[in-house]
């Protein structure tokens, strides 16, 4: 018996390693063109490792463009939308969740239903709209809807707060405690891995959102990486190893942001499995 498991946990942990290897494949093979020399990207049969490493690659590719102001306009609409969706959408899963009022449950699904319609049907209206409120050509139209929340995020939120007992909300109104204080002392905390898992989703989702962008700015100087990204490609298409090694530097802050946030993510899974 003692065998058969040791044989069981060897197949899958080499199953494990294969898949990962298999996943990591297309990043490596990113990293290594991005600092190879132009006569080894078209070699036959290809060549994984360089013989030189042309490290300069990164910063001549960088400085091609205002990747520096692409960069800061990315992180402030990553930033201001993150901060939008935190605040509103658990406000409204703690509506949702705590209080009744008439037309509650119609709202509720209302709002799920919201979440079949694609943003390409929206985009038009959207546009229309932010034209009136003067936000075409500028960085307040890319994260300001985020502040009146996500039906999914707040959806997310709802499940969890489901979740929690209500003898808590009892027991801190008998301490005096109002709706809001409850909100801001007692299920904000307790939200914590929720939030971050919400927090993930939306920076992956700002930071690599190349519609919005493409349809509401017009003006280079407020242009997010991936709109930079994409005027570097028209403009260098052959230059393959500068493509890879801006795309490279592109994709490291949020692979970097989910390696730290991952135990949180593990962490709100294993505790929406549980019923409280």
């Amino acid at each position: 018996m003692k065998t058969k498991r040791i044989t069981e946990k060897t197949i899958v942990y080499i199953l494990l390693i294969f898949f990962s290897l298999l996943f990591l494949a297309p990043f490596f093979w990113m990293l290594t063109t991005s600092v190879k020399s132009p006569e080894e990207l078209y070699l036959f049969p290809p060549k994984w490792i360089p013989s030189k490493f042309h490290f300069e690659n990164f910063k001549e590719a960088w400085m091609s463009q205002p990747f520096n102001q692409f960069f800061l306009n990315t992180v402030t609409v990553t930033v201001l939308s993150t901060i939008g969706q935190i605040v509103s959408s658990s406000l409204v899963a703690y509506g949702f969740a705590r209080f009744k009022f008439k037309g509650r449950d119609f709202l509720f699904i209302v709002l799920l239903a919201s979440m079949m319609i694609p943003w390409e049907v929206t985009m038009i209206p959207l546009y229309m709209e932010f034209n009136v409120l003067g936000w075409i050509n500028t960085l307040k139209s890319l994260f300001v809807p985020s502040w009146f929340g996500a039906p999914f995020y707040i959806f997310l939120l709802r499940q969890f707060i489901m979740s929690i007992p209500k003898e808590m909300d009892e027991a801190a109104r008998m301490d005096g405690a109002n709706a809001f204080q409850i909100y801001y002392k007692i299920y904000l905390p307790l939200m914590k891995p929720s939030l971050i898992l919400v927090s993930v989703f939306n920076i992956l989702s700002c930071w690599n959102d190349y519609l919005g962008p493409l349809v509401f700015l017009n003006d280079q100087s407020k242009y997010t990486l991936t709109l930079g990204l994409a005027q570097f490609k028209g403009m260098f298409g052959v230059n393959m190893e500068g493509i890879m090694a801006v795309t490279f530097l592109i994709s490291l802050p949020p692979l970097i942001l989910f390696f730290f946030a991952q135990k949180y993510i593990v962490e709100d899974a294993s505790r929406s499995g549980v019923k409280g």
